[in-house]
């Protein structure tokens, strides 16, 4: 696809999925600023990724590490005005390098995960911006913390002075419909209301994409995560 015919469909989705993020905000009774579109980029390569910065959407999501690091990278990506999530499975041989990339792991789900990232960033000499992950769903293929352990694994965040952890992450059952997934993202709203505390906000709940946003939203959703739906007529 040509550079012009790019930009014009990317153009095209992001604006149809900011209508409807809006539309959602709406029916929530919220407002559209207080629901940040992550724009995944893993389907695509850098020209794709630089015309959906172009049409301005600038929070992007990545799933896999090393496609973090060579999509940063990129001539067409370099020194865009991107903010990089890394927002799938991350293994602790590949902390370091995405620690140095990423402005967000919205993924840690694990205590010795949480370590290594804070261990990485102390090195880098920053702190690192966090979501912890949880299985609220209980699909055993997926990642993340089980929702009953999560309350005693916040009194220990004291010992990790380089990451600051700024809400939670959840995906919906993988076998179910909307209604379940708007029950799996409620689930983790009152979870967050229970363990939340004055110096612990967890402001941002990453919960979302592209089948699901709406009712995500409506359950109180900061961060939808779309993917496919910014893809259509590209893929």
């Amino acid at each position: 696809m040509l550079g012009s015919d790019l930009d014009a469909v990317v153009r095209g989705n992001v604006e149809r999925v900011r209508e409807q993020v809006a539309a959602a905000c709406e029916a929530a009774r919220r407002s559209v600023g207080d629901v940040t579109l992550v724009g995944v980029s893993k389907y695509v390569g850098p020209p794709e990724t630089a015309a959906l910065v172009r049409a301005g959407c600038t929070v992007l999501g990545e799933s896999r590490p090393q496609l973090l690091w060579s999509k940063a990278e990129a001539p067409e990506v370099f020194g865009l005005p991107i903010q990089w999530r890394m927002i799938g499975h991350l293994q602790r041989n590949k902390v370091d390098r995405t620690v140095s990339v990423a402005a967000a792991i919205d993924s840690v789900d694990s205590l010795r995960l949480l370590k290594a990232v804070n261990d990485a960033a102390a090195a880098a000499g920053k702190t690192m911006a966090v979501l912890l992950e949880v299985n609220e769903s209980g699909d055993a293929e997926k990642h993340g913390f089980a929702a009953d352990d999560l309350p005693a694994m916040l009194g220990e965040l004291g010992a990790y002075r380089n990451v600051q952890v700024e809400g939670l992450m959840t995906m919906a059952a993988r076998e179910g419909d909307r209604d379940t997934a708007r029950h799996n993202f409620a689930a983790l709203r009152e979870l967050r209301d229970r363990v939340a505390t004055p110096n612990l906000p967890l402001r941002e709940l990453s919960m979302g994409m592209s089948g699901d946003f709406h009712e995500a939203i409506l359950e109180g959703s900061t961060m939808v995560r779309i993917g496919s739906a910014l893809w259509e007529g590209v893929l």
